[in-house]
């Protein structure tokens, strides 16, 4: 695909999404708006800047250093951060000056040398430093979830239409091999219509989930905290904020943002990326009192055609042994273990259809070490081709709608009704079939007998 239909793809999808973001004030650029320094050949270094080394961002920061030193196909050029330890313990692993060792993000993005830009902020951040990045020219891998609320990733979306950029959303399982397996197995009909998918995250902890130790370094001395609130509600500084900042609604959707967006992305995506119609959230703070999301949760997506389940604890981790990955179809189920994928046909319909009882398994050994990788380097493959990433903007922004409705759901009580044909959230959900008694379902109720 060219650079111009993927563009237009890109900015046809963002176009019917639009009265979403409507909904919601516009986030706009807050740096001037300028076209791509650069077109990435084939064998060209890609210069990529880091905003954000906390956890997560020093992580991908020393495996990209492990690549740039080995492929020297990629290469850090600047990376930008709020704390001070975290910028000295990035200077460290990069070898960088400090030139290149900035507080203040948009100084990175002002920079015609960068090619693309990771993000690994809070979730609370993501939008406007995407867009930011989009304007200034850059390519984007954004940490997942895509955005904190469901409205700003249209905008999210909409803004990597309108400049014309690569999105990446940090979701490493779009590029583990064996949901690309299970994708094509249910595009076969292997197990023939599709009816509901079940899956978990789940964790436990003495002290509880995302508590991360507090440095003794974290004061107001060392974090530019007015910067790291940023879009959030003003308060006084929180070294507790600062490093358990998935506890709080204000920067974070808890256990749906950090885990449950990496479930419903693949199985989505093998299942047939679409929007959902109904979505429900439902559980509690149980045991971890020390936070305002949930440890227990779950939520529900209908789809059309289909439902997905998600469910899972930090507060107990047996579900991870206990419930399996599959999707249930009606000729078969896919299920999707650490090192395997296993195909069980219904025994009913395999002996009407005269075909094979026996289960297929397929090998995947080794696959979850290589996804991160795999994952940035399709990031940096698209950005040289212009070509949609795995998880791109429209799959990444139908993953958001499910996760942060179901969210929505939790916190006020109410189910959440999306319409997929306008891409519009609706008040009323479309009534459901009723059988009419000759065999059909009819949309519009039973039909009228005639006078004969």
């Amino acid at each position: 695909m060219s650079e111009m239909q993927n563009s237009r793809r890109a900015f046809l999808a963002a176009a019917a999404t639009a009265s979403i973001a409507q909904a919601a004030k516009t986030v706009k650029p807050t740096i001037t708006a300028r076209s791509a320094s650069r077109t990435l050949g084939a064998n060209d270094r890609i210069r990529v800047g880091m905003i954000g080394v906390g956890i997560m961002g020093t992580g991908h920061l020393r495996d990209f250093i492990k690549q740039q030193d080995a492929d020297k196909d990629i290469e850090v050029a600047a990376i930008a951060d709020v704390y001070q330890r975290h910028r000295e313990r990035a200077k460290s692993i990069s070898k960088l000056t400090d030139r290149d060792v900035l507080v203040d993000y948009r100084e990175l993005l002002q920079r015609t040398d960068i090619d693309g830009v990771l993000i690994a902020t809070p979730d609370h951040w993501h939008c406007q430093m995407a867009i930011d990045a989009f304007a200034s020219g850059k390519d984007v891998y954004l940490q997942k979830p895509i955005t904190l609320t469901v409205e700003e990733s249209a905008q999210v979306i909409a803004a990597a239409a309108k400049y014309g950029r690569v999105l990446q959303v940090g979701s490493q399982f779009l590029s583990d091999p064996r949901w690309h397996k299970v994708r094509e197995l249910v595009a076969s009909g292997a197990i023939g219509d599709l009816l509901w998918a079940q899956t978990t995250y789940s964790r436990n902890s003495i002290a509880g989930e995302w508590n991360y130790y507090i440095d003794e370094e974290c004061t107001p001395e060392t974090v530019d905290w007015k910067r790291w609130l940023g879009p959030a509600p003003k308060i006084p500084f929180s070294g507790e904020r600062f490093f358990r900042w998935r506890k709080y609604w204000e920067y974070s959707n808890g256990i749906a943002s950090d885990l449950y967006y990496h479930r419903v992305g693949p199985i989505l995506f093998a299942m047939g990326a679409q929007y959902p119609t109904r979505v429900a959230g439902l559980g509690g703070i149980y045991v971890q009192k020390d936070r305002a999301v949930p440890d227990t949760f779950v939520t529900v997506c209908e789809y059309p055609k289909f439902y997905i389940v998600v469910t899972g604890s930090m507060a107990n981790s047996a579900a991870n042994r206990l419930l399996p990955e599959a999707i249930y179809g009606h000729e078969g189920t896919i299920v999707v273990e650490p090192r395997r994928v296993v195909l069980t046909p219904e025994p009913m319909i395999a002996r009407f259809n005269n075909k094979p009882l026996d289960a297929q398994t397929f090998d995947f050994a080794g696959a979850t070490a290589r996804m991160n990788r795999l994952h940035t380097d399709n990031f940096f493959s698209c950005m040289r081709t212009r070509q949609t990433p795995h998880l791109g903007p429209e799959l990444a922004h139908q993953i958001m709608v499910s996760v942060g409705m179901g969210c929505e759901s939790y916190r006020d009580g109410k189910m959440h009704l999306f319409d997929p044909a306008t891409k519009k959230r609706v008040k009323n959900a479309e009534k459901r079939p009723v059988y009419a008694g000759d065999g059909k379902n009819h949309p519009q109720g039973p039909r009228k007998e005639s006078a004969t």
